[in-house]
C-alpha cells in the first residue's frame, strides 16, 4: 500500500507541475517508487482483484482466467497508482479492471504516462483524462490513441461530442488515422458534406469513422439511389438512416412504406428524400400513422408524400390532439375551412398554442382544457364549445 500512495504521489505531482520534460520526470518519480519485481509465491490474482481493485468475487474469478501470466502485484500496483493519481474513483477502477484485466498489466512508463503526457499537451486536464480512461478502457493502451484523439477531437468539433462517440465506439481511437478514419471521412466530403454535417453525423454514427471507407461510399452511393442528391441538406440525415442496414432491409422497408401510404414510386422517392428518416421507424409506428392519417383524417397519399415530416411526430403527444383541435375549430366557424393542417402539426408546442388555442378562449373556454387532456391521451369524444 506505501507502493500505491508513492506512485499516485508521483504521478500528482507529474499533472498539477509544469515541467520541460514531463516523462522523464516521470520515470524519475516512478523508478524511486518502484519495487524490485520479483515473483511472489503467495501473491493470488483473483484475491487481490477483490482486496485491492474491488471486483466482486464472481468478477475476480472471471477477470483472473484472463490474467494468467500475472506472479507478482508489481505491474498492478504501478497501474492502480496511475489511476488513483488521475482521481480516477475506486467504482470507476473496479469497473474498468472487470471490462479489461490486462489494463492491470499495462506500462505506466511505456505507453499510459506518455499518453497522459500527450494528451495534457492537448489541453486536456487531469478531470477529463479520467473521464477519457473510464470510457476507452483498452483503447487507452494503444499507442496511437493520442493522434487518433487529437484527428478527432477537431473532427468533432468539442471534447463532450467526442466523449460521447467513444462511448458508443471507443475503437475510434485505435483505428488507423491514415488508412481508415481519414479516408472515410474523404469519402463524406466527396458527397458533399461540410465540417457540421461531418461531425454532427460522426458523433451519431462514430462506426462511420473506423469501418472499411469503401463500405462507407457504398452506403452514399446508396442513400443517392433512394433519391436523396449528395450535397442536399437531408444527405446526412439519410446517411445515419441507412447506417450498417443491409440492402434487403432497405428494399423491405420502401415497400412497407409503398403499401401502407398507397405510394407511387415518385411519391416514395419525394416522401425519402423530404424525410429519409422514417426509413427507421418501425413499421408498426408507420402503421399507425398511416391508420390515422389516411382513414381517419382521409388526407391523400400524395398530401403526406409531400409532407412526410408528418410521419416522425408523435401520434398520441402531437397529431392527433392538434387535428381534433383544427377540426373542432373549423367545425365551429372559428378557424377557415382552407387551414392547411400540416401548418398546425409543424409548429412547435408554444406557437401552436398561440396561433390556435390562446385566440379562442372567449369564444370556446374549455378548449385549452380538452386540448390539454387530449395531449395527455383523454381524448374526448367532442371537444367542448362552452
Amino acid at each position: 500500500m506505501l507502493c500505491l500512495r508513492l506512485r499516485c504521489r508521483a504521478l500528482s505531482q507529474l499533472l498539477s507541475s509544469p515541467s520541460s520534460s514531463p516523462i522523464s520526470q516521470l520515470r524519475r518519480l516512478l523508478s524511486a517508487a518502484a519495487p524490485v519485481v520479483s515473483p511472489n509465491p503467495s501473491f493470488a490474482v483473483e484475491d487481490y482483484l477483490v482486496s485491492t481493485c474491488g471486483l466482486t468475487r464472481a468478477q475476480a474469478l472471471k477477470a483472473s482466467a484472463k490474467l494468467p501470466h500475472l506472479k507478482s502485484p508489481s505491474k498492478p500496483d504501478a497501474v492502480l497508482a496511475f489511476l488513483a493519481g488521475l482521481g480516477l474513483p475506486g467504482a470507476d477502477v473496479a469497473a474498468l479492471v472487470a471490462r479489461d484485466p490486462k489494463f492491470l498489466c499495462a506500462g505506466v512508463e511505456a505507453i499510459l504516462a506518455p499518453n497522459v503526457v500527450g494528451l495534457t499537451g492537448l489541453g486536456l486536464s487531469r478531470s477529463d483524462i479520467a473521464r477519457l480512461v473510464s470510457v476507452a478502457g483498452n483503447h487507452f493502451r494503444c499507442r496511437s490513441m493520442v493522434t487518433n484523439l487529437q484527428y478527432c477531437l477537431c473532427l468533432l468539433g468539442s471534447y463532450e461530442n467526442l466523449l460521447s462517440a467513444i462511448k458508443r465506439k471507443s475503437y475510434i481511437l485505435s483505428s488507423n488515422v491514415e488508412r481508415v478514419i481519414k479516408p472515410n471521412v474523404a469519402v463524406l466530403r466527396e458527397f458533399g458534406l461540410g465540417p457540421c454535417d461531418i461531425a454532427k453525423l460522426c458523433h451519431a454514427q462514430p462506426w462511420l469513422l473506423t469501418c472499411n471507407p469503401e463500405r462507407v461510399r457504398a452506403m452514399a452511393v446508396c442513400v443517392e439511389g433512394l433519391g436523396v442528391p449528395r450535397r442536399s441538406g437531408m444527405f446526412r440525415h439519410a446517411l445515419n438512416a441507412v447506417t450498417f442496414i443491409s440492402e434487403e432491409k432497405i428494399a423491405a422497408k420502401l415497400e412497407h412504406l409503398k403499401k401502407t401510404f398507397r405510394w407511387s414510386d415518385a411519391e416514395l422517392r419525394i416522401a425519402i428524400s423530404k424525410a429519409p428518416m422514417v426509413l427507421n421507424r418501425a413499421n408498426e409506428f408507420l402503421q399507425r400513422k398511416s391508420e390515422f392519417l389516411i382513414s381517419d383524417l382521409g388526407l391523400e397519399p400524395a398530401y403526406i408524400a409531400h409532407r412526410p415530416v408528418m410521419l416522425l411526430y408523435s401520434l398520441e403527444g402531437r397529431l392527433r390532439p392538434r387535428c381534433y383541435a383544427v377540426k373542432f375549430l373549423k367545425a365551429n366557424g372559428l378557424l377557415g375551412p382552407d387551414r392547411d393542417l400540416y401548418s398546425a402539426v409543424a409548429l412547435s408546442e408554444k406557437l401552436f398554442i398561440e396561433k390556435y388555442i390562446c385566440p379562442h378562449k372567449e369564444a370556446a373556454p374549455c378548449l385549452a382544457e380538452d386540448y390539454a387532456d387530449a395531449c395527455k391521451g383523454l381524448v374526448p369524444t367532442n371537444f367542448r364549445i362552452t
